[in-house]
């Protein structure tokens, strides 16, 4: 017989207690995170105390990922589902929300909102509360990247420079979950929660590399800067292939929540000027804050957290996600991948694959689909596979080889997306349609010769304003414009 019990305080914890013999290992299993239990006790009774709570990539231990997880028991000779007695019920804490069902050996695991306000009712009135909201505006920034998944991207970078030259600005950071890691001295609001809507209500200023997802309500004064996450090849909003009159009034609705919007390069400015209707409103074409760590930044930690040798080779694969799969791509078989090319492969998942998707293992082979910042994954790389993702303009600031593996060229171009132009007459690196193909790019040693002058152009069009200056541009302006103030 096996009892649970769930303690969800800072420190949250499953303890397991059974009878008879003691498992030689139990552990909870998830698509993004496994942690190991502590057992003890000897004779007739037995406890695992297992931490719900993982630390990933050198980081900070924090909650574990919203989720379902599996509770997985080893015993002498077999493994098997750990199976307990009872349920325990729906405890929040502070960290987390947990519940544990016993016969089925499955933990979900939640973020820590109240059940009063995690229904259609509790989150209709605080959406009411939210739009009715009076009072002076707080001196403070509302930051979200990849809807609340990471604290990533161009508004990372713009964190870290507003913290260094106006750290009296209060910075939250909307998270799905406590184990987003946000930078420090930010404060994390979970979404959906009273805090979440309070401090997206109050903040004088809104940074965003994506849609502004529930209801919003623009209070006078608050401004949204709109730093999307890529210079596009794949066509966007009004321009993707298929006309859907409700499409194209929310995409028309969404531009007109953005005050400015920020731009890597003119080609850039101009597609996503056209394609979400910002005719009258400033773009700013500075430079992508996220890629200055790629003219400024030392990869060495970055490889010693991800376990990787200073001398070892790193390609890094990260295809873009595809329209008509929830999954990443399955193009690659990675640890054949790692074995040809005698490399470590860095696997990454599209952020839209992260919640979906469960990382992929092997000799060689590290899944970063969780990684919290892909510019530092960019940074520690020695050479780029990818097919269809915006990623191809970040990683030409470095100067690295690319590869471009699209076995879907033709489904992806004339079914699903389209293009803004031809990937195959202007790509800065092979375009190959097969692995065995890839494999052969790989290890050819003429590449530079093959394709200097394309990556010079390319460089040329899409990268001539990164100098590692960006995030500092883009708050100066922020601040010398009154969307944010100085004490």
């Amino acid at each position: 017989m096996t009892t649970a019990q769930l303690r969800c305080a800072d420190a949250p914890e499953l303890t397991i207690t059974g009878e008879g013999e003691r498992p030689e290992a139990l552990w909870l299993e998830g698509p993004r995170a496994r942690v190991d239990a502590t057992l003890t006790g000897r004779g007739r009774t037995w406890r695992a105390r297992v931490p719900l709570t993982a630390a990933r990539w050198g980081g900070a231990r924090l909650p574990l990922p919203s989720g379902a997880y599996e509770v997985r028991v080893r015993w002498a000779g077999r493994d098997a589902e750990a199976v307990v007695s009872d349920s325990v019920p729906l405890t929040v804490g502070t960290a987390l929300r947990a519940q544990l069902d016993g016969e089925a050996g499955r933990l979900a695991v939640g973020p820590p909102v109240d059940p009063v306000y995690d229904s259609g009712e509790g989150q209709d009135a605080l959406e009411r509360r939210y739009a009715a909201g009076a009072g002076p505006l707080e001196n403070a920034v509302f930051f979200e990247s990849f809807y609340g998944r990471s604290a990533s991207c161009n508004p990372l970078a713009i964190d870290r420079e507003l913290a260094r030259v106006a750290p009296e600005v209060t910075r939250y950071w909307s998270v799905v979950d406590l184990s987003v890691e946000v930078p420090p001295g930010a404060v994390p609001v979970v979404e959906a929660s009273p805090e979440w809507w309070r401090a997206r209500g109050q903040a004088r200023l809104l940074v965003v590399n994506d849609w502004l997802r529930r209801r919003f309500s623009r209070r006078p004064g608050q401004r949204v800067v709109q730093t999307w996450h890529g210079t596009p090849l794949k066509r966007l909003a009004l321009h993707r292939p298929g006309f859907d009159p409700r499409r194209m009034i929310a995409v028309v609705r969404e531009g007109r929540r953005w005050d400015v919007l920020l731009a890597a390069n003119p080609y850039a400015a101009n597609i996503l000027r056209k394609a979400y209707a910002f005719l009258t409103r400033p773009i700013w074409v500075e430079g992508y804050p996220r890629n200055d760590v790629l003219v400024t930044g030392d990869g060495a930690d970055i490889r010693r957290a991800l376990g990787i040798r200073a001398d070892e080779r790193v390609l890094l694969y990260a295809p873009t996600w595809r329209d008509d799969r929830a999954l990443m791509v399955d193009f690659v078989d990675p640890a054949t991948l790692a074995r040809d090319a005698d490399a470590v492969v860095l696997v990454r998942g599209h952020s839209r694959t992260l919640i979906p998707g469960r990382d992929v293992d092997g000799p060689r082979v590290i899944d970063v689909t969780g990684y919290p910042d892909i510019s530092r994954l960019l940074l520690v790389a020695d050479a780029l596979i990818t097919d269809y993702s915006s990623v191809m303009f970040d990683f030409a600031v470095t100067g690295k080889p690319m590869y471009f593996l699209v076995p879907d060229l033709e489904h992806y171009r004339g079914e699903l997306r389209g293009f803004y132009f031809d990937l195959v007459e202007r790509a800065p690196g092979p375009v190959v349609r097969t692995q065995d193909e890839l494999a052969a790019a790989l290890g050819d040693s003429d590449l530079p010769g093959l394709f200097g002058a394309r990556y010079t152009a390319w460089q040329r069009a899409f990268t001539a304003r990164e100098d590692g200056r960006a995030a500092e541009r883009v708050v100066a302006r922020l601040l010398d414009q009154g969307f944010i103030g100085r004490d």
